[in-house]
């Protein structure tokens, strides 16, 4: 079978998905005028040179996998986890191909495609048609900057990590306030001390790292300014993709664990309070207002409590550590995002934000910091 066969037919596969022509051209290309393991192997080639300019334009397996879930049905989603098991990519563990479920299963000498579709019953076009939806929804994706990666400090119970999620677990899960606000201390008492351990025994090298944290719709604005301001309060800088729904955050390794872990959180609770308003919490404009007033009270409550936690810790080599630290994270943060612009919201709904600000009183917080402004 001759390559620049392949070649062509590959290209015009993208050329097709760029012009939205995907049920037009599944249609054609699955009739009898054309040869079926070319058309599969055209299909593997075109979306493994999509997943390849990808990876050198700064976007990792979570990210594209996280786009897949949030602009394709769930059978062209198995189809881009399929293609990134089969397409490694540069500086990236294996740990992030594990968390998507990546797996080669298939033969490696016959065409993806067609072993895909035996393997979830699809017909020939409709496979077709996942294919194209894919490169559809993958070829536009702009490029993003490559996230530093720091090493985790050596000197500290890498254990604690997974202490502090299901303390948080069970807090959020119990019907007990008392059980929840035990659990809340003591993941508390562990972050703060994880964090400071960790600050006195980072090497001056380290300069800081880089991740994404991808939200879920909808009120993706308001739930920015959430991650934003416990990203401003654990030492983190934040820059809000608002065309793909993610937040950049840029701090030290253990800071970003902790922003992940009380972001997560944090959202979980935003929601179920927000939904405990009853009849009016339905409109859009209370909802808004809702989670924009509680991520701003969430803030405050961080930023006090961190400062009290900060003044507390007996270790004087603690404050030029974090002072270098903070110098080290704003750097970084204006290397990666050198354009970016404030972003102004708006309030239409005077009760929403009432009721956001006492839903954040009452919010469960497991991490004290000193505070630094954020952006």
């Amino acid at each position: 079978m001759a390559t620049s066969t392949v070649e062509t037919f590959a290209v015009l596969l993208c050329d097709a998905a760029r012009r939205r022509l995907g049920e037009v051209a599944a249609r054609e290309l699955a009739g009898p005028r054309y040869d079926e393991e070319v058309i599969d192997r055209a299909a593997e080639l075109a979306l493994r040179e999509v997943l390849a300019r990808l990876w050198r334009t700064g976007w990792q397996p979570r990210d594209v996998h996280q786009v897949a879930r949030r602009r394709l049905d769930r059978r062209a989603v198995s189809l881009v986890v399929d293609v990134i098991a089969g397409c490694a990519a540069a500086g990236v563990g294996r740990e992030q191909f594990a968390e998507i479920g990546a797996v080669v299963w298939w033969s490696g000498d016959r065409p993806l495609l067609g072993q895909w579709t035996a393997r979830h019953a699809v017909a020939r076009e409709p496979a077709l048609l996942a294919v194209l939806s894919v490169l559809a929804a993958l070829l536009p994706l702009p490029r993003l900057p490559h996230l530093p990666v720091a090493a985790a400090a050596p000197g500290v119970d890498e254990r604690m990590p997974a202490r502090i999620r299901a303390l948080l677990a069970k807090a959020e899960s119990t019907s007990f306030p008392e059980e929840a606000e035990a659990l809340s201390a003591k993941a508390q008492q562990l972050m703060s001390r994880y964090s400071f351990e960790q600050a006195l025994v980072d090497p001056p090298a380290l300069a800081g790292s880089a991740r994404r944290f991808w939200l879920e719709q909808p009120y993706l604005g308001p739930k920015s300014s959430l991650v934003t301001a416990v990203a401003a309060a654990n030492r983190c800088r934040a820059a809000f993709y608002a065309g793909l729904g993610f937040v950049a955050l840029v701090g030290h390794e253990v800071d970003l664990d902790l922003v992940e872990l009380l972001s997560t959180s944090l959202l979980v609770q935003a929601n179920e309070a927000m939904l405990a308003a009853g009849k009016r919490s339905r409109t859009r404009s209370f909802r808004h207002a809702f989670l924009l007033a509680y991520a701003g009270r969430v803030g405050e409550r961080l930023t006090a409590a961190d400062r009290a936690a900060g003044e507390q810790f007996p270790d004087g080599r603690l404050l030029p550590i974090l002072t270098r630290r903070r110098h080290e994270v704003d750097t970084l943060f204006a290397e990666l995002f050198p354009r970016t612009v404030p972003r102004r919201t708006t309030i239409s709904n005077d009760d929403g934000w009432s009721a956001g600000r006492v839903a954040a009183d009452r919010a469960r917080l497991t991490v004290e910091r000193t505070a630094v402004a954020g952006r």
